[in-house]
């Protein structure tokens, strides 16, 4: 007897399953961003230009986007190496370092936060270091981007190390038989291969750096003009009743998620297309 499939269920059960999908897509998603966006420009479009122009907006931007910038290549040069290990050689803690990319995932962000506050703050464990030697950590840019690249971390190297798995060894082991070099190996065959995972997992981790608030919070301070990134902006605005405000940089954010759905899609129809022509 032939197992029944899905694409043999009845079209009433079909029109159901696609009907609650489409239901709870607008419930938790779309009417959230319909609503980010209406409340931006409630007060029209001069409104929403003050709002995300203040002097503190423009410099929760700078400060996002400096995070960024710092956290995304360091988890770029971090997912590399531990997937390229992982995939490549065999040691001993392997499974325990699958584990520890995994560690984000699993606990708290502001748990992460308070861990670096211990580590670091005026009373932890390397604070009164600190202090003698004029460095500040917590509640300056140095803590936010080490919250930020413990958060992220994982994005990269999870994409990666099942792609390379999938892949093997064969082309590698191909190239060094022909004379070639670890990094001309790296450079003309692993690195065409992973290109579309890569990227994949690079735009997940700009997007969450980008939008991270709870370790964010515990390390920042909310230091107004100095310390506040994004979604910490959103939050102080939405505190003071500056409802226009908050819901106009909270659109950006917002703006900011569309753009990563949409190059997401284009970069995994660009894999998928270029995992068929492979094989």
């Amino acid at each position: 007897m032939s197992a029944r499939n899905s694409t043999t269920e009845s079209r009433a059960l079909q029109f159901v399953l696609i009907g609650i999908a489409l239901a709870f897509l607008s419930f938790f998603l779309l009417l959230p961003l319909v609503a980010v966006f209406s409340e931006a420009l409630k007060q029209g479009i001069g409104a929403f230009f003050d709002a995300v122009t203040t002097d503190d907006a423009i410099s929760a931007m700078k400060l996002t986007l400096l995070i960024a910038a710092i956290s995304v290549p360091l988890n770029l040069v971090f997912g590399l190496a531990a997937s390229w290990a992982i995939t490549k050689f065999q040691f001993p803690g392997k499974s325990l370092l699958i584990s520890f990319i995994d560690l984000p995932f699993s606990v708290s962000p502001v748990v992460s936060g308070l861990i670096f506050v211990l580590l670091f703050g005026a009373n932890g464990f390397l604070g009164p270091w600190l202090a003698e030697h004029d460095l500040k950590v917590i509640f300056a840019v140095p803590g936010i981007v080490l919250a930020t690249v413990f958060i992220t971390f994982p994005f990269v190297a999870r994409e990666l190390i099942p792609l390379m798995m999938e892949q093997g060894k064969d082309e590698e082991e191909a190239a060094l038989s022909l004379g070639a070099n670890g990094w001309q190996t790296f450079r003309r065959v692993t690195l065409p291969n992973i290109r579309w995972g890569l990227l994949y997992g690079v735009l997940l981790c700009n997007a969450r750096a980008m939008g991270e608030f709870g370790a964010v919070s515990v390390v920042s301070g909310h230091i107004r003009g100095e310390t506040n990134t994004m979604p910490l902006h959103v939050e102080i605005l939405y505190n003071e009743y500056d409802f226009v405000g908050a819901f106009a940089v909270a659109s950006l954010l917002a703006g900011l998620a569309l753009v990563t759905l949409v190059a997401k899609t284009v970069l995994e129809w660009r894999y998928n297309i270029h995992g068929s022509a492979k094989h």
